[in-house]
């Protein structure tokens, strides 16, 4: 059966799709909570009763993308065999962090770390310590269960994940020609082949 949203929330949803368009195309710092209102089609009161602050939204709009890839912690419960389940976190992982969205915040956040340090630690929480610590706690259900043997599960988790990151997102951060689908491919089935070898015992 589907849910039928009420008028809050398709507001709230419209406030955030906005958003994530305007922090993508102009940066966090050129993005007002003004202009946000006005692509929304609401009031600017409105959309600062759902979202007490830019901030807020911005953090918001991190999480929505981690949602919209599957990447969500409602999201980790379907997993029951290590090898399947890295492979499908590799995989939507990498989709993520390749998006064009995902990849123009992240230069964003750099380029403002100085000036906007609170920025970087938004991002950072919502998104890549986010993706550390669920993938942990996975790692440590199935380490619990004798299907792998993770001592560390957080520090297994940031070997897991920057491994995957690999070659095709660096190609992206800095504008230079992706790798072809099929390689980038490879690589993350090797990521995967890698890890369980490391610590299936």
């Amino acid at each position: 059966m589907v849910r039928i949203r009420n008028k809050s929330e398709e507001k709230r949803d419209s406030i955030l799709d906005a958003a994530v368009t305007l922090f993508t195309e102009q940066g966090f710092e050129s993005t007002s909570m003004d202009q946000i209102a006005q692509r929304a089609g609401v009031s600017k009161q409105t959309v600062y009763s759902h979202y007490g602050s830019k901030e807020e939204l911005f953090s918001a709009s991190i999480r929505c993308k981690c949602i919209s890839h599957q990447l969500a912690e409602e999201d980790f419960r379907e997993f029951d065999d290590p090898r399947s389940a890295l492979s499908t976190i590799a995989l939507r992982f990498c989709e993520l962090i390749q998006s064009q969205e995902a990849v123009h915040v992240f230069r964003t956040c750099v380029a403002q770390s100085e000036t906007h340090p609170q920025l970087s630690r938004l991002f950072f929480k919502e998104g890549p310590n986010n993706m550390f610590e669920q993938v942990a706690r996975l790692l440590q259900v199935f380490s619990q269960r004798g299907l792998l043997q993770v001592e560390e599960p957080r520090f297994a988790a940031v070997q897991f994940l920057m491994m995957v990151h690999g070659e095709s997102r660096l190609r992206l951060e800095l504008n230079v020609e992706p790798l072809a689908d099929e390689e980038n491919q490879r690589y993350v089935e090797s990521c995967v082949e890698t890890f369980m070898r490391a610590y299936s015992g």
